[in-house]
């Protein structure tokens, strides 16, 4: 699993109002503050077509973005892709925090900032995970 100090999106996630940033000597852990849940790190990684629609479904109401994955099927993962996407999930489903990256020019660059979801909102994101 993936540290929380590994992500381009590290400083925004460690920004964000409801979350809080515990640093040990050997470890950095996040904290949703609202409900008290551990967030986990995911890194997941897609080829080029499901790149694309990753980034396209996250560009649609959350609402239309779940009908589209229950009617499609969500977007497969792989092992080395030329998208990314950091997420971060407290253990309660009640925080995400998501960012993708496309590789070009040697390295991964972001398509859009950092997006926060709370609440009922994470269920919808869930279903694209």
């Amino acid at each position: 699993m993936s540290s929380i100090k590994s992500l381009v999106m590290a400083d925004a996630v460690a920004a964000y109002h409801h979350i809080t940033i515990k640093k040990s000597l050997f470890s950095t852990k996040a904290i949703y503050t609202p409900t008290g849940s551990p967030v986990k790190v995911i890194v997941l990684e897609y080829s080029p077509s499901d790149g694309e629609n990753v980034g396209r479904l996250l560009d649609m109401p959350l609402d239309k973005m779940v009908a589209d994955i229950e009617h499609k099927g969500k977007p497969a993962t792989g092992a080395n892709g030329n998208f990314r996407l950091e997420v971060c999930l407290s253990d309660d489903h009640q925080f995400c925090a998501l960012q993708l990256f496309r590789f070009a020019d040697f390295s991964y660059r972001p398509l859009f900032e950092p997006r926060f979801y709370e609440g009922k909102d994470v269920e919808y994101i869930i279903k694209l995970l």
